[in-house]
């Protein structure tokens, strides 16, 4: 009980000094396991130990702090309202996309875990919503593989709004060309 105890503190201390760290620096990728560890005062192989990387650590710390937002943000009154699927799928990711932007120092973290280590057999919040947009007409397979599209273009295209900005004009921290990038995007995926 005891150990429990213990390992549910440094886990905490770990946390904490993480969200510390991301959050006073503008280049995430800058900051090392030795630093965080050194900031929670613990061993820097604890981070592997309760973690099972920094990367991970990193993630945990960012969606506790996106749930923080949706909550903030009323996100249950979009998923229970009466707008339809596609429409409905278009708010959440515009919401989403603007908490990336907000907070890019997580996002280029993450990137990596999420596009290459995210267990694909995890059902996306969006799966539900595009089966209930396409109402039979593509399989579950299809279904499935538009919501990781959706999901996987969104993060990589965060991660390089900057190249994006300078290859297409497309300024996505502007909020009528993100809308219209999301427009664009689920007019390729979601057809009416």
């Amino acid at each position: 009980m005891e150990k429990d105890k213990k390992l549910e503190i440094t886990k905490q201390k770990l946390l904490n000094a993480t969200a510390k760290l991301m959050f006073s620096t503008d280049d995430p990728m800058k900051v090392t396991s030795r630093e965080i560890a050194a900031a929670a005062e613990v061993r820097p192989s604890m981070i592997n130990y309760c973690f099972g990387s920094r990367e991970k650590l990193i993630h945990e710390v960012f969606q506790s702090e996106f749930r923080d937002f949706l909550e903030k943000n009323n996100i249950s009154s979009i998923v229970s309202g009466s707008l339809p699927p596609r429409e409905m799928l278009k708010k959440l990711h515009f919401l989403m996309i603007g908490y990336l932007l907000e907070n890019s120092q997580f996002t280029r973290a993450i990137t990596g875990l999420v596009l290459f280590g995210r267990d694909l057999n995890e059902e996306s919040f969006s799966y539900p919503l595009v089966m209930k947009h396409f109402a039979g007409r593509k399989t579950e397979t299809e279904c499935r593989m538009i919501a990781y599209e959706l999901s996987a273009m969104m993060q990589l295209t965060i991660y390089r709004k900057d190249d994006i900005k300078e290859a297409f004009g497309l300024d996505l921290e502007d909020e009528e060309q993100l809308k219209k990038y999301l427009d664009m995007r689920f007019e390729l995926l979601m057809p009416d």
